[in-house]
């Protein structure tokens, strides 16, 4: 009966162990992906391609707010365009959401800047899917909604 009652004991804080150990992964993850998201947020607006790409995997695709897809390439080549100028914009209502080595980070995006010198001002809802690949974080899809200027 002791050692019954000491196998239990045993079990059950192992279980609490593992536990409080997968919770502090899911806690560093979070913090991990925070960061990534806004180094690549800065990367964008400096015009950063090697820092841009370094956060995407090869297979990443943008479904963007008038439903064109995107691919690596072109989204990069997009934004390394002499004509685009974003000035740092603001991200809100900021929220990840992990389900194993696949993360989901959402919010709204207000971004003003110029296109071949003509001013813009915009407003998104997007979604940014990350998977966690061979130990490292990577995006591998961006989809973005407009908000209505009402």
């Amino acid at each position: 009966m002791v050692l019954r009652a000491r196998r239990y004991w045993l079990a059950g804080g192992m279980a609490f162990l593992s536990a409080a150990a997968m919770a502090g992964s899911e806690t560093a993850d979070i913090e991990q992906l925070r960061r990534q998201s806004a180094a690549w947020d800065e990367a964008i607006v400096r015009k950063d391609r090697a820092a841009i790409e370094a956060n995407m995997a090869a297979d990443f695709r943008q479904i963007d707010a008038d439903a064109d897809l995107e691919t690596k390439a072109s989204f990069v080549d997009g934004l390394m365009s002499p004509k685009l100028v974003i000035a740092p914009y603001q991200v809100e209502d900021f929220e990840i959401r992990l389900y194993g080595d696949t993360a989901l980070l959402s919010g709204r995006t207000r971004m003003q800047g110029s296109y071949d010198g003509k001013p813009f001002s915009t407003h998104y809802r997007y979604i940014d899917v990350y998977v966690r690949r061979e130990g490292r974080w990577q995006i591998v899809s961006v989809q973005l909604t407009r908000v209505s200027q009402r």
